[in-house]
């Protein structure tokens, strides 16, 4: 017989304000369900199905068999940090040295460094919403105030400069941006990024511009980041990675840009955290860079090729309304019109058609009365989820 605990688990009280990622619980579920001898379409997922670039495995194979298993410095290898630190200046038409740049397992790091840095209780955080859980999460966390600009469908899904300015107080003292968005495939016009920058003047707040999918931009759209603009450089860190651009979810690899001040402290994190990100898959990063692109571009075209070909199937099925994303790879339908709200259907979805989606609220309140379907699946499975979305809607609506 197990014996029972005599001692009551005491959490620390931030621990209640600490939010999750509802894609990986979704995911869990899902391959519950599968272990039970139920076929899923996996939709919910924020990942590329495609193979991480041959060039860029034989690099880490070829670091594995030459040593670089140790420790490595807590910023990154000095070869990767000044790899990023040109690419970074050649794409975002700044100047930017190594000594900017900080390398950690994955990109949520910098977004919990940044806010663990920066954020005392009561501090102001401008966030997009619907949009990444881990925003809201971390600034609730450490005793923020969090502070959501909501995305609307009319304006496909671009914040609204003006409410943004609006939300600008005195204790704002970081606004994040993410474009191209998750959930929604939302594009911020390089417009409106100089109206963000204007609206902010020469106030002293930072800003997180999250832009972990600036090579997944659809219809000929170039990427454009807050960082470019005059006088935001040294108010900005920027965050990206290799996550999404080059297939390596599970190489756990990303990295900040940012003032050189503020790159120590976000160092000091990662000694305290992790001690440093695996030598191995930095030298594969360092090829991913500098190597060949064209993998890049093909993983993009066939995202579109199948953005385009699931939301004109959704568009068919009753109740569901979607506009074409611009960025990422993830499609964000209106249900509205199906008269369920939003993690009812998808539970719905999941369980009766298999349909592995992700319900609009997974990306805080504004998200209601929508899913997030990714397209990051074969064309085949995706006309196969329609096909189920189509049979489940004829009988349910």
């Amino acid at each position: 017989m197990e014996k029972a605990t005599q001692y009551e688990l005491r959490l620390a009280g931030r621990m209640s304000r600490l939010g999750t990622e509802t894609a990986f619980e979704v995911l869990n579920k899902a391959r519950a369900l599968e272990r039970q001898g139920k076929n899923i379409i996996h939709l919910e997922i924020g990942e590329p199905d495609f193979d991480t670039p041959s060039n860029v495995v034989e690099a880490g194979v070829g670091a594995l068999r030459k040593g670089w298993t140790h420790y490595g410095p807590s910023a990154g290898l000095p070869d990767l940090r000044q790899a990023l630190a040109e690419y970074v200046s050649r794409t975002r038409g700044v100047k930017v040295t190594s000594d900017e740049v900080v390398v950690v397992p994955g990109g949520k790091p910098i977004i919990f460094f940044t806010i663990l840095s920066l954020i005392d209780e009561g501090d102001e955080v401008i966030y997009p919403n619907p949009g990444f859980p881990i925003y809201e999460s971390m600034i609730r966390y450490v005793g923020g105030h969090a502070m959501p600009i909501q995305l609307r469908e009319e304006r496909d899904f671009s914040l609204d400069v003006s409410e943004l300015a609006s939300l600008i107080s005195d204790r704002t003292k970081l606004i994040i941006l993410n474009s191209p968005q998750n959930p929604t495939g939302g594009v911020l016009a390089r417009r409106d990024i100089e109206r963000i920058a204007d609206a902010i003047g020469d106030r002293n707040i930072l800003v997180l511009s999250d832009e972990i999918y600036s090579r997944l931009l659809f219809d000929g759209g170039q990427h454009f980041s807050i960082m470019t603009v005059p006088g935001m450089q040294e108010r900005t860190i920027l965050l990206d990675g290799f996550s999404k651009t080059y297939a390596m979810t599970g190489w756990r690899m990303g990295y900040g840009v940012m003032r050189p001040d503020l790159a120590v402290h976000i160092t000091r994190l990662m000694t305290n955290s992790n001690s440093c990100t695996a030598s191995f898959t930095q030298v594969a990063g360092i090829e991913a860079i500098r190597g060949d692109q064209s993998s890049v571009d093909r993983m993009r075209d066939e995202f579109q090729r199948r953005r385009d070909v699931f939301v004109a199937g959704l568009n068919k099925i009753k109740g569901f309304s979607c506009r074409l994303p611009k960025g990422a790879f993830y499609v964000f339908p209106n249900v509205t019109a199906t008269g369920w709200k939003s993690k009812p259907l998808a539970d719905a979805l999941l369980e009766q058609a298999g349909v592995a989606a992700l319900s609009g609220t997974a990306f805080g309140e504004f998200g209601e009365g929508y899913l997030r379907f990714s397209v990051a699946n074969s064309l085949e499975n995706l006309q196969g989820a329609l096909d189920r979305i189509q049979e489940w809607t004829k009988k349910n609506l």
